[in-house]
């Protein structure tokens, strides 16, 4: 039953309508301007404290600083622990309240941090013409499929992979497209109410190239999914774990490492969707997030905690 919850949830994606200005995505080379080293080489700390930056807002993602291997617990909840360079990263569901308790803990001695949390304000969405088993699909054999596909991904969201391609800053998976949906959003799915809308939309015409926004390991990859058409789950480290829902084309597999800018396949408009778009996720250790709020996020926490000591 949790599995059948989580696709759902994921499969909360769809084209909407176009706001009525819709936006068009920053330039990637624009804001990896001015971006330093990755500090993964910079001497670790080596008394127990915890600094983190980052978007301290709901569905926000930032980086924390401590000494190497430190278990990290975010509002009393163990969230791993940091690498061997005492780098961890950690985000804030979209219900968060006005503040989190960021921790480190190590051999018995603890450091904690309070941080206020922004809240976000969220439209209602409705989107009309969507293949109706995609919002209240009773088919005995595709509710069959539905489980079967929502082990898959429960596998895929398993992965806590050693690595830090958060590091690198993120760069948008698709280029010169229109943002058409935002993270968040209340959906009403054909008159139906649905569940928030954990995507970041960017329609694009079919085929368009979809590239990895920061280095990581295909944890899914599957080229004809019910709700999402073709999908891909890439861990950029530590269960950082990004989506990308009706590809037409995947150009990787499961194992797979890939590098930042790498084109992990195509823009498409299979599964629950009006249109050809990129519908672009985030989720960290059960923690939906939101993807947009990284392009600047990342790169201006590591910029802040690498100059700290």
């Amino acid at each position: 039953m949790r599995a059948l919850f989580a696709a759902l949830l994921l499969a909360a994606c769809a084209a909407g309508e176009a706001p009525a200005q819709p936006e068009a995505p920053a330039s990637p080379a624009s804001q990896s301007q001015s971006v330093p080293p990755i500090p993964s080489a910079y001497p670790p700390r080596r008394m127990l404290s915890i600094d983190c930056a980052g978007a301290f807002t709901q569905g926000g993602v930032g980086l924390c600083r401590t000494i190497p291997h430190a278990q990290i617990f975010v509002d009393g909840v163990a969230s791993g622990e940091a690498d061997a360079g005492g780098w961890a990263v950690i985000g804030f569901n979209r219900e968060h309240g006005a503040e989190a308790h960021v921790e480190a803990r190590f051999n018995g001695v603890n450091a904690v941090q309070t941080y206020t949390i922004a809240p976000r304000q969220f439209d209602i969405q409705r989107v009309n013409g969507l293949p109706q088993d995609t919002v209240t699909p009773t088919d005995p054999a595709l509710l069959e499929r539905i489980r079967r596909e929502a082990a898959l991904k429960a596998h895929g969201f398993e992965s806590i992979a050693p690595l830090e391609g958060w590091l690198e800053g993120f760069i948008l998976p698709v280029e010169g497209g229109v943002v058409t949906g935002h993270w968040g959003n209340q959906r009403v799915l054909n008159g139906t109410p649905s569940t928030p809308h954990f995507g970041y939309d960017i329609a694009a015409p079919v085929g368009t190239p979809i590239r990895a926004p920061a280095s990581g390991v295909v944890t899914l990859a599957e080229p004809d999914m019910h709700y999402e058409g073709g999908l891909i789950f890439i861990d950029h480290g530590e269960g950082l774990i990004t989506m990308y829902l009706h590809m037409s084309r995947l150009d990787v597999h499961v194992g797979d490492h890939v590098t930042q800018g790498q084109v992990i396949g195509a823009v498409g408009a299979r599964g629950r969707a009006t249109g050809p778009h990129l519908c672009w996720r985030m989720k960290w250790r059960d923690r939906q997030l939101d993807p947009s709020v990284a392009l600047t996020a990342l790169n201006e926490a590591r910029t802040q905690l690498a100059a700290s000591r």
